[in-house]
Order: structure tokens, then sequence, then C-alpha cells
């Protein structure tokens, strides 16, 4: 357990431990702490929040195989991956997405892809690009 605060992020998900595996497998985090409600995976820089949606919620949303990627929230995640390419079929196998090849830009050393996980939310992979 770290002895000092993290920046974090929470992702409120249907389906917590599935978040999580998506998460933990995709960035190459560790699981820092899990309960009933909640799972906090972490870095030794960062952490993300997996949180419940409430039942009372989580009854009324429907979650699409594929699923609907929400690209109009106002926040997008951006995080480290060791390699665009890898996580591209880790995502795909876990029930996300991301773009192809083709999708993806460079700037400021690293490059970077648009991706969903298994709930539709949007993020941003980046790998360095060593420059």
């Amino acid at each position: 357990m770290t002895t000092k605060l993290l920046p974090s992020a929470v992702i409120f998900a249907k389906d917590v431990p599935r978040l999580a595996t998506f998460y933990v497998s995709l960035l190459e985090m560790t699981e820092v702490h899990a309960d009933a409600g909640h799972v906090v995976l972490g870095t030794e820089a960062f952490q993300l929040v997996i949180h419940a949606i409430p039942a009372t919620i989580a009854a009324g949303i429907k979650i699409s195989v594929p699923p609907e990627v929400r690209e109009e929230t106002p926040i997008k995640l951006c995080l480290p991956v060791t390699s665009l390419a890898a996580a591209r079929q880790q995502a795909r196998a876990l029930g996300g997405g991301m773009g192809p090849p083709a999708r993806e830009w460079a700037a400021r050393n690293f490059r970077a892809c648009d991706g969903f996980d298994p709930e539709g939310n949007v993020f941003q992979a980046r790998e360095w690009a060593a420059g």
C-alpha cells in the first residue's frame, strides 16, 4: 500500500469485474484494493478506480455487444500502453476495441489511438515514441 496520495480517475461501471480485468490487462496495472462496490487499480504514479453504478440505475442500462461507443462524453482518459498494436489486440479480445493503425497519430514523443472499453467508455492509448 502506498503512503502518499496518487492522482486517480474513476470510471463508473455496470460490470465492475469485467472492466477491472479489461484495464488490468490493457494497462499492465495491478489490483490495489477490491470490495463489493469498486476495484482500485494502480501503478506507482496513478490509480484507476472502477466503481459500481448503483443497482437501481444499472438495471436500466443496457450494454450492447459490441458496446455503443460513448464518444460525446466531456472527458477522455489518455493512458500509457507498451504497444498500440498489442493494446489493440488485447482490447478486442476483452470486449472493447481500438481504431485501426491508420487512425493512429503522433505528437510530443508518443503515438496515440482512441479506443473503447467493454461498456463503451472512450479512452486514448499512448505508446512512447523515442525521438
